[in-house]
């Protein structure tokens, strides 16, 4: 699988769509950020199932545990556009309906893979059959190609649009939708698995949406879950 879009497309292109890089802009840089959560879990994912020996129910049911976990996590993102991303961009960027609609058909195709996939995992984590095995790995194949593309126009096409169209607080919105239904165990490795490839500056972004004792919490020991949690489940 390739990918050219660099981490910080969004931002140049929404400047260079309306010619100024000025307050009006908000910074959607985040949403880069956590796609890339998204791309490194699935690109791994396969190998991780294909490496399960056969018959290991206990190292399949670790692995089936972290791709969940990574499927709750799209899942929650997208629902989180689905709310209140989309309605917005509708609302203000009437030219552009047709490319609302086909984001909101992709993430249709992309919700198809991830209901096939999860009773297959299911499956998969009791047996660890090698035919099991192989439609798992062969399911996560398809859904990072589904997937991959409409990362790649999303970045392209909308984060321009709501960098010009949406508030500071519009924007926060829809990733806080997301987190809002998220279980407050799965924190501190969701927001591992987004810190992970950070650089300074986003790193000091993603850390200052946190409330201060959060913040600490997610330096310390969160960092050291996450940590131990990536040794258990990439080996």
């Amino acid at each position: 699988m390739t990918e050219t879009t660099s981490p910080r497309t969004a931002q140049t292109d929404a400047g260079t769509a309306t010619g100024t890089t000025g307050p009006a802009l908000i910074d959607v840089h985040d949403m880069v950020v956590v796609h890339r959560v998204f791309r490194r879990e699935l690109g791994l994912a396969p190998r991780l199932v294909r490496a399960v020996p056969a018959g290991d129910t206990a190292r399949a049911a670790v692995v089936a545990a972290h791709l969940r976990l990574c499927l709750d996590g799209l899942h929650l993102h997208h629902s989180g556009e689905d709310a209140v991303l989309w309605p917005k961009l509708l609302e203000r960027t009437a030219p552009d309906a047709a490319l609302i609609t086909r984001m909101e058909a992709q993430h249709e195709q992309v919700h198809d893979c991830l209901e096939r996939l999860r009773p297959a995992l299911d499956r998969w984590e009791a047996e660890a059959r090698p035919a099991v095995t192989e439609e798992v790995a062969a399911s996560l194949e398809a859904l990072a190609a589904a997937l991959l593309v409409h990362l790649a126009e999303e970045e392209r096409e909308i984060l321009p649009l709501a960098a010009r169209h949406l508030t500071e607080s519009e924007w926060e919105a829809v990733g806080q939708h997301g987190m809002a239904h998220m279980q407050r165990s799965q924190l501190p490795i969701m927001f591992g698995m987004v810190l992970e490839e950070c650089d300074p500056q986003e790193r000091t972004r993603m850390l200052g949406v946190l409330p201060a004792p959060l913040r600490l919490l997610a330096r310390t020991v969160f960092a050291w879950q996450y940590r131990r949690y990536v040794r258990r489940v990439r080996g």
